[in-house]
Parts: structure tokens; sequence; C-alpha cells
């Protein structure tokens, strides 16, 4: 067997073996195999793409190139939840402490984030004194005394995808659905999860812009994870616009401990108890979607999800006084308001640009190993829809470096649409693939 003639047969556009896809795979992993034979493969696959069964290969293949957790000592059926990203999006913050609260046990692995903000294990970190590098032990004991754990992905977890994205990255064959699919359904099925429910982001500040290409990608990774047997769903969601109101680590995290308070924005809750549902029904804790999103709205309405929240924290050696106050976060004091220049309402949104600038603010990460300034980001007073007035705040930069400010204010300003006219309202929740 020789890449040359792997790369010929795909390039011809014909369906490859799983011993076909192994050898490039692993080869590449162990170094047998030169970074050019691996990009002319992927440059193959990006124009001749995958089909299922050879979607399957390739995430099992990647998924197994190094460590596998085994969940099964955890009492109860474990569901993991991951979205392919978006602005504002710190749905697990919210999510994990109310699913939990209802009895379905989160043993959470969750990445630092490139782009727009950091990752969940970022706005974690945000929290001081939380830590989120636990050993094999402490997870696994956390999720069976507590119901709950969040820690950062393993550096040996599916590390094929990892070598592969990096490749990927630089040879401009990103954005390619099997490549995606089998990405992301390999490194939750190396977290042991038994069944899966993916948040789709499709719009501007999504990595999907249309529904069509959003749904092609949800089929994909649904039909990955059942064929591994998984039981799997995927949600499209609306990321025309930024989700909840603040963009930025600890901002996020405020807002978080606000919604859980149930005082937070509505697009935020509403999309947590969609998710939340799915995670409930296959978990087995509520036989249909209308009773388990009675159990969620309840884990706020009495409170038992921010004390879920507070319990995380603690074990996890955070600071549980900041769900009482949350200026103990470190929000940065230095602001700048971003104006309206002319009266009507917000027709639009590219939530991509707020994104991009509250990264110029340094809530993200260019590079994966660039240092995020937690401090920083963006708090949104209008969104789409909203009246505004010339003159009005739209938005409100948290700043820490003055030179950094210029670029972001222009990004925000120009992020804006305002028209004469409402625009139509556009649905959370565009559809449901499963």
């Amino acid at each position: 067997m020789r890449p040359y003639d792997i790369i010929l047969k795909k390039r011809n556009n014909f369906k490859l073996s799983r011993e076909e896809i192994k050898y490039m795979v692993m080869g590449f992993v162990n170094g047998e195999i030169p970074d050019y034979q691996m990009a002319a493969f992927l440059m193959a696959v990006y124009f001749r793409h995958m089909n299922e069964e050879e979607r399957y290969y390739l995430t099992e293949i990647m998924a197994k190139s190094g460590d596998t957790i085994d969940l099964s000592p955890i009492p109860g059926i474990k569901v993991d939840k991951h979205s392919t990203g978006g602005v504002g999006d710190k749905t697990t913050l919210v999510l994990a402490p109310m699913v939990a609260s209802c009895g379905l046990p989160v043993a959470k692995m969750s990445g630092r984030g490139l782009g727009h903000t950091g990752g969940t294990i970022d706005k974690f970190e945000s929290i001081p004194g939380f830590k989120t590098a636990l050993s094999k032990e402490k997870f696994m004991n956390n999720v069976r005394k507590y119901g709950i754990a969040v820690v950062g992905q393993t550096a040996n977890l599916a590390p094929a995808d990892k070598k592969i994205y990096a490749l990927r990255d630089v040879t401009a064959t990103i954005d390619e659905i099997s490549l995606i699919a089998s990405s992301i359904m390999s490194k939750k099925l190396a977290a042991g999860a038994d069944g899966i429910v993916l948040d789709v982001k499709v719009g501007s500040g999504a990595f999907m812009k249309d529904i069509a290409s959003a749904t092609d990608l949800a089929r994909a990774m649904v039909n990955i994870g059942r064929r591994h047997g998984k039981e799997t769903v995927a949600l499209l969601t609306d990321m025309d616009k930024p989700l909840g109101l603040t963009i930025g680590n600890a901002l996020e995290v405020e807002e978080a401990i606000n919604t859980l308070k149930g005082k937070g924005p509505s697009d935020l809750e509403n999309l947590c108890v969609e998710l939340g549902a799915q995670m409930l029904k296959i978990g087995k804790i509520s036989p249909d979607l209308d009773s388990a999103r009675k159990s969620l709205r309840n884990s706020i309405s009495t409170g038992k999800a921010l004390e879920k929240f507070r319990e995380l924290v603690e074990i996890q050696n955070g600071n549980p006084k900041v769900i009482d106050d949350t200026s103990l976060l470190s929000i940065s004091s230095n602001t700048y308001e971003v104006l309206a220049t002319r009266s009507g309402y917000v027709y639009s949104m590219d939530a991509e640009k707020i994104g991009i600038s509250s990264m110029m603010l340094g809530a993200g990460r260019v590079h994966k190993d660039d240092k995020i300034d937690l401090s920083v980001g963006i708090r949104l007073l209008k969104k789409t829809g909203d009246p505004v007035e010339s003159g009005e705040p739209l938005c409100i930069l948290h700043y820490s470096h003055e030179e950094k400010l210029k670029e972001s204010v222009n990004m925000a300003i120009s992020a804006y649409t305002i028209k004469d006219v409402k625009p139509k309202s556009v649905k959370l929740v565009h559809g449901v693939v499963q």
C-alpha cells in the first residue's frame, strides 16, 4: 500500500476502504507519511468528499488514535452536548447545572476556543480559583458523587484529529463536511458518552452560513453517531445575531449566573431548555420533550440549577461567592460606548463582526498559544429588531488596552445595520435532525 495510490484513488472519486483510510491517518500521525502527501489527500477529499461509510471509518480511526474515556463506572446514561461554535455561546455554563440538577449525570470534557472568544474551559477559568485540570479519578468521583464535572480535554484525546486539523488549517481544507463531521465526532466518541446532542449553529456568526449547509453537517454527524451506536440528535440554531447579551469570558460567566437566577436573556434560557430537553429524553430522565422542558424550567425557578452551579464551583476549587456577588469576577472597568449614527430599528447584525470586535480586544485567540484576556469583551444593549435613537448606545466595550480599542470600535459599528423598518423575527431553532 502506497500513499500515492490512495491519493490517486480518492482524486479519481473512488471509495476508500477502512484499511486505506487507516493507513493514511495513522501513517501521518506516526510520521511515516509526510505533510505534503497528507495535504494532497485532504485536498482530494475536499473536492471528492466521502460517503457515509468512509466518514464512519475516518471518525472511528481518529477516535481510537489516542486515549478513550470509559464512563461506564458512572451510573445512568451519559449524554454529551457539543456546539459547532458561535458568538456569545455560553450554553454549557447554564445547561450543565440545569440537566445535572434534573438527575442526568454530566461528565463534560471541553476545550479552549480559537476565534472570537475562549472556549468553555476559558470561561470557567474566569471564576477565581476554578480548576479545570482534574485527575481522571477526581473527574469520575465528582460525577458519581455530585452528578457533574467539567474538565479540559486530555492532550491525547483523538491526537490524529489535532494533527490533521492543524494541517487542514494551513491548506484551505477546513470547510468540508466529511472532515468537519469526523473531526467533531471523533472527540465526542473518544469522550465516552452514551448519547450526543449537537447544537449546529447557522448564520453570520457561525461556520455554516446557511440552513442547507448546516443541515448537511448535522446529518453527517448524526449518521456517524448512530452508526457508532450512540443516540444522536442535532438542533439547527440561529447565529445571525449573538446568543445572549455578552461576548467575552468573565462577562459570559456573569450572564450565565444571571440566567440560572432566572434573570438572563430569553434566547439563552430558551436554547438551554431546548438542548437540555433532548438530553433528558435521551438519558431517560424524562419520557418526552414537553415534560423535560417543564423540569428544566422548574430547575431555574426553584433555584436547583443555581445551587448545582454553586456546587460545581466549590468542588472544582472555585470561589462560590461569585454566585451571590458577580462583581468578584474580573471584568474590566474600562468601557467605551458604541453609539448609533441614526434612528430606526436594528435591521440586522453581523454576528461574526461582533465576535471579531471582541477578539480584537483580547477576548479570543488567533493562534492556539495566544493568551486570552478574560476581563474584556462586549455587552450588547441593542440586538436585531430593537428600536434605537441616533446617539443611543448600541453596545459597551470592556477593554484593557487603549491601543486595541479603535479597531474594535470600528468593527463593532460595521456589524450593525439600522433601517426605518423593523425586520421579521427569526426562529431560535430552525429545525431538528435525528
